[in-house]
C-alpha cells in the first residue's frame, strides 16, 4: 500500500485529504458498530452509498474498517493498560478514535506515528468532546512508545 504523500502533513483552512476523509467514514463506521452492531460488509456498504463522490481513498477505508473490526478485542487488549477507565466507559467516539490509531500504530508501519496521533486528535477535535483530543493524544503517545518503539526511540535521541 502506498501512502498518501500529504498524510498527516499540515491542513489548511478546511483542506482535507483522502486519508482523512478516510478515517473520517472509518470512524462513523466503528461509532454505527459500537452503538448498533452490525458486520463490516454492511457498515462499509452504507459508508460507500453515503459518500458517492470519490473525494476518499475507499482502499484504505476498506483496510482500516474492516481491519480495526478483525482486530477490535485484541486492540482493546493494547489500549487498556492507558486508560484511566474501562474501555467500555469510553465515548463511541472516543473508542472509535483509540482503535483507529491503535490499528494504525500496530498494523500501518509505513505511517509516521506522529501522523498517525495528529490524524487522531484532529478527528477528536472535530467529533469529540471538549478535551477529548487531549486524553486521545495522551494514549496514543503512550501507545506510541511501546508499538513505535524504535521510531519513537530514535525521536527521543534527536
Amino acid at each position: 500500500m502506498n501512502p498518501d504523500p500529504t498524510d498527516g502533513a499540515p491542513s489548511g483552512a478546511g483542506r482535507r485529504t483522502r486519508r482523512r476523509l478516510s478515517r473520517e467514514l472509518a470512524l462513523r463506521g466503528l461509532y454505527q458498530w459500537r452503538v448498533a452492531g452490525g458486520n463490516a460488509g454492511t457498515i462499509e456498504a452504507q459508508l460507500r452509498e453515503a459518500r458517492e463522490d470519490g473525494s476518499l481513498d475507499e482502499a484504505y477505508l476498506s483496510v482500516l474498517l474492516r481491519g480495526v473490526l478483525a482486530h477490535a478485542a485484541e486492540l482493546e487488549e493494547r489500549i487498556a493498560p492507558h486508560l484511566d477507565r474501562t474501555f467500555n466507559e469510553l465515548s463511541p467516539v472516543e473508542a472509535g478514535i483509540l482503535l483507529l490509531g491503535t490499528y494504525e500504530l500496530a498494523h500501518q508501519p509505513e505511517i509516521p506515528y506522529r501522523a498517525v496521533i495528529n490524524e487522531a486528535v484532529e478527528l477528536a477535535k472535530t467529533y469529540g468532546g471538549t478535551d477529548g483530543h487531549k486524553y486521545v493524544n495522551g494514549v496514543l503517545d503512550r501507545l506510541a512508545s511501546t508499538l513505535r518503539v524504535i521510531e519513537t526511540g530514535a525521536d527521543a535521541r534527536a
